[in-house]
């Protein structure tokens, strides 16, 4: 990356795109993506931000370069698996980036169905989604706010919370993102995996991954891949914990990009918040019986549900 910012170009207002708020660099690149024409072996990545999207990116990554680690290390996480919406001032933006990517091509995005390029849908091109309990998103996407410089400043944690709950935050409401990417899975070939069971069997959930692509690795290929995916491994890789961009453009400073990787349901919320919260998520996701997400409880299969009544009396770790 090569990017110049100044106050001219950090911490802009939210611009709103079919009722979806986006900071403005990746509202202007919606556009010019009409124009992406998706390819049949592309396949994408989509999650709703700080879900494990660059943890699942390495693992696919490895899967396609047969767990070469020399060649997984050809070059940042944000090069070989290119950012569909980016468009940071300075920088290639995703689109041209994904122009000069040799198939079969790796894609990531955080986008809503509402704001994702047709051409995708309409080529049935498959999706890994990955989603993870909304406490540990916000709690998460609170410290990257605070040091990625491009979203607006995220002010006091108790009013970053409030606008998280109400979708006033970039990409909008987690409560609609996981459950429309719920429902398309129905119809389109998506592999909704949950950032908890990754957390509790990666290798398991790599299996998952590999069947869904259609590959075959030997058995200690797959444990090298769970070894060099692991959050410890990733976190001091320069390849994956995005030290290589700028400072101008994230303070690793203030916080890591890459910061705890775990599953800590009520850290920062004390125990009246954390249990009204989890209210609000049943209320919210009631509507979806499909969508019955998990908090951090984690049952025989993924989609039996959150364990919210497990939830509630876990302290925070």
């Amino acid at each position: 990356m090569n990017m110049e910012l100044n106050q001219d170009t950090t911490r802009r207002p939210l611009e709103y795109v079919k009722g979806v708020p986006l900071i403005k660099y990746f509202a202007d690149a919606l556009g010019p993506l009409e124009s992406f024409q998706a390819l049949p072996d592309d396949l994408l990545i989509n999650t709703y931000p700080k879900s494990g999207t660059t943890w699942v990116s390495q693992i696919l990554d490895m899967i396609y370069q047969g767990g070469d680690l020399e060649k997984c290390n050809r070059a940042p996480i944000y090069i070989r698996v290119p950012f569909l919406e980016l468009n940071d001032p300075g920088d290639p933006s995703g689109l041209e980036t994904l122009k000069v990517t040799p198939s079969p091509r790796l894609i990531k995005s955080h986008l809503p169905l509402a704001l994702l390029p047709q051409t995708l849908l309409d080529q049935k091109i498959k999706v890994v989604y990955v989603a993870r309990n909304a406490k540990d998103v916000a709690v998460s996407y609170y410290h990257f706010h605070r040091m990625e410089k491009t979203h607006p400043d995220p002010g006091t944690w108790d009013s970053f919370l409030e606008k998280f709950m109400a979708g006033e935050v970039s990409y909008g409401s987690w409560y609609q993102h996981v459950q429309e990417w719920w429902e398309l899975s129905r119809t389109h070939p998506v592999l909704y995996l949950f950032y908890e069971d990754m957390k509790e069997n990666p290798k398991r959930e790599i299996q998952k991954i590999l069947e869904f692509v259609g590959r075959s690795l030997p058995e200690e290929t797959v444990d090298l891949i769970v070894e060099h995916t692991s959050f410890k491994e990733m976190k001091k890789n320069p390849m994956t914990n995005y030290t290589t961009a700028p400072q101008e453009f994230m303070d690793h400073s203030i916080s890591p990009f890459m910061r705890k990787g775990g599953c800590w349901p009520t850290r920062g919320f004390g125990a009246g918040g954390s249990s009204s919260w989890s209210l609000a998520i049943v209320t919210q996701l009631g509507a979806s019986p499909g969508v019955r997400l998990q908090l951090c409880s984690l049952p025989s299969s993924p989609r039996h549900g959150w364990g919210l009544e497990n939830h509630l009396h876990r302290g925070a770790e």
